[in-house]
Parts: C-alpha cells; sequence; structure tokens
C-alpha cells in the first residue's frame, strides 16, 4: 500500500471517530474535536476543553490490517496527560471499529452507569 493511502485510509478512521464524538454528544460544537494531520506528533484528535471534559481521553487510531497492539497502547500512553485515559480505537477492512481502553476504566464506567440507572426515580 502506498503511502498516500495508508494515511488517506487512518485519516477516514480519525475522521469517523470524531463524527461518533459528535453523534454521541451533539451538545460539542463545530470545531470542538478535531482530526490532526497524518504524521503529526501527539494525539490524533484534538479535543476542546469541553470535548476533554465529555471525553476524558486522549485517542490513538489505527486503521491496519495487523496492529502492534502493545506499541499503540504505550503511545496512546505517552500521549495521556494526568486525568485522561489512554484509547486505542483501532480496525481494519471490512471490520467494525474497537477500543482498546484500560481495564478499570472500562468496568468503572458499567459501574457508573448503573449506579445512575439505580437512582432514577420510578415513575
Amino acid at each position: 500500500m502506498k503511502t498516500s493511502s495508508a494515511k488517506a485510509k487512518g485519516r477516514r478512521l480519525q475522521q469517523q471517530i470524531r463524527d461518533m464524538m459528535y453523534e454521541l454528544a451533539p451538545w460539542l460544537e463545530e470545531d470542538d474535536v478535531r482530526s490532526t494531520s497524518m504524521g503529526a506528533s501527539g494525539e490524533d484528535l484534538l479535543l476542546s476543553p469541553a470535548a476533554r471534559r465529555t471525553f476524558p481521553v486522549t485517542v490513538e487510531a489505527k486503521n491496519v490490517e495487523r496492529i502492534n497492539i502493545w506499541a499503540a497502547i504505550r503511545q496512546a500512553e505517552t500521549h495521556a496527560t494526568k486525568g485522561v485515559t489512554p484509547v486505542v480505537i483501532f480496525s481494519r477492512n471490512r471490520c467494525g471499529t474497537y477500543a482498546c481502553v484500560p481495564a478499570y476504566e472500562l468496568l468503572s464506567l458499567y459501574s457508573r452507569l448503573h449506579q445512575l440507572e439505580q437512582e432514577k426515580p420510578t415513575p
């Protein structure tokens, strides 16, 4: 695969993730989540303070046929600041898009969702 094709493939995944964030948080404004240029160092998605409050993550996007998950995790961890969860979101041709997050963070999210459900008033 040519370098330009590989970069375009990666850019498409970044844009897909950006679009998911806007779909899940319709209160965010147009420039709150921006896809970085391919080859730029740092996070793959730049989040405004409003977006970071909604999604306290740093995203490493990988759209490859074979992923070195440990290298991708290390890369995400390098970009994560205090209080921000490193997340690897990955995909490949003709397959779904998945996320790799620290296990404690994932289980904590489900626990908090369960607590919120329990706190809802019954009609």
